[in-house]
């Protein structure tokens, strides 16, 4: 707990999401989140982990009813000096593995979009999407992010020269899998253990997502692109983005569910 306190009183998360390839995760994001609301009456929303609410804050300045329950006191700070009182959000500080304050079968869309970046068992994992899945409706929709273990192999071991601290730390595997610890703060995960954790839970698969795909390996020359070269971005991720060939290469994944 320390190790996240500490790394979020740092970082500018709002502000990861603003640039220009931050935002091709958000809109990503926000996407396929209209696309599971459109038609439903009245949803409920709850966000599991909501950060500094920059999904959260939107969806109930858009006026849709919003549960957000996050960990770290710093980001709930955050996220509670956004709102002006006449959004219909509750804010929580909770814990991804205990929603136990949270009814069953109670939500139109949950949502994990950081929790798994930062649970490092198996068994951690299963809680975690085990109560996600327990607090929404039969026929709901649970969104879950994930950080992918090949874009850190290429972008931090190769591209920014880590290799010689990750086998220094023995932080790999035979089979270039990363290690994660509590201190090295994010858990990188295959596509292949992404299928297995769901293979656990009463759930189908709906869609796997890319949500940057291919930017975070070129984010310098993305922020520089103009609006126009931008909006021709999003288009061209947004045509290949669930191309199944390509998911395990994002930075970030989107694993979209429905409850059985």
């Amino acid at each position: 707990m320390s190790f996240l306190n500490d790394f979020y009183a740092k970082i500018d998360e709002d502000g990861r999401l603003l640039s220009k390839h931050g935002q091709v995760e958000y809109l990503t994001t926000m996407k396929y989140v209209r696309e599971h609301l459109d038609g439903i009456c009245e949803p409920r929303i709850l966000e599991v982990g909501a950060g500094t609410g920059r999904y959260s804050v939107t969806l109930a300045k858009q006026g849709f009813s919003v549960t957000a329950v996050e960990l770290v006191a710093h980001n709930l700070e955050i996220l509670r000096g956004k709102l002006d009182g006449s959004e219909p959000i509750e804010a929580l500080q909770g814990n991804a593995l205990d929603l136990s304050a949270l009814s069953d079968n109670t939500y139109d869309l949950t949502m994990l979009l950081g929790p798994m970046y930062h649970l490092y068992t198996r068994e951690d994992k299963l809680r975690a999407l085990s109560e996600a899945v327990r607090v929404t409706k039969p026929g709901g929709a649970i969104m879950v992010a994930y950080c992918m273990n090949e874009a850190t192999i290429i972008s931090y071991v190769f591209r920014q020269k880590g290799l010689g601290t990750v086998l220094e730390n023995n932080m790999l595997t035979d089979d270039w899998h990363c290690i994660s610890e509590a201190k090295d703060i994010f858990e990188l995960i295959r596509t292949e253990e992404i299928a297995e954790l769901d293979a656990e839970l009463p759930v189908e698969r709906l869609k796997l997502v890319a949500t940057d795909g291919a930017t975070r390996y070129m984010r310098e020359l993305i922020d520089e692109m103009d609006e126009a070269t931008f909006e021709k971005w999003m288009e061209y991720h947004f045509t290949i983005c669930e191309r199944q060939d390509l998911i395990g290469a994002s930075h970030h994944t989107l694993d979209i569910l429905r409850k059985k």
